[in-house]
């Protein structure tokens, strides 16, 4: 699975503008996906969370592993046109920050499915090393 940001924006026309992940470069629908994130200094949330120092809130980084892995659930053919909601957020862990010139790598596993509801684990990496980790609760609605 490979995905550009336009295509990235037609499963997940409800995220726009602000839409965190740049392209998906690997994954199998409904199962998982990896997505990039190439951190620029002229990134909208830099003026508002921390005006003097350049830091990618960590909030936005589990909002950004949520997309990839609303991308993974949304693939599947019979969930296609429908909402992912992101429910929730399980033992968060802010390992470095993320700051402009960083390539975020967004991997998502979705580990299990009960009706409507899905559960995955998320990890954000930087040159290799965890930048943020967590397990993610997501919701299917038309």
């Amino acid at each position: 699975m490979q995905l550009d940001s336009n295509q990235i924006q037609d499963i997940l026309p409800h995220r726009y503008p602000f839409l965190l992940v740049d392209k998906i470069v690997d994954g199998e629908p409904g199962a998982w996906a990896k997505g990039i994130k190439c951190v620029t200094a002229n990134e909208p949330f830099f003026c508002g969370h921390f005006p003097q120092k350049h830091v990618m809130p960590g909030v936005l980084i589990i909002e950004a592993l949520a997309q990839v892995g609303a991308v993974a659930i949304l693939s599947v053919e019979e969930n296609r046109g429908k909402i992912a909601f992101f429910g929730g957020i399980k033992n968060a862990r802010f390992k470095q920050q993320v700051v402009p010139g960083d390539v975020l790598e967004l991997t998502c596993e979705l580990t299990r499915q009960r009706g409507p509801v899905g559960f995955g684990t998320a990890t954000a990496t930087v040159n290799g090393k965890v930048a943020a980790s967590a397990e993610l609760t997501f919701a299917i609605g038309d």
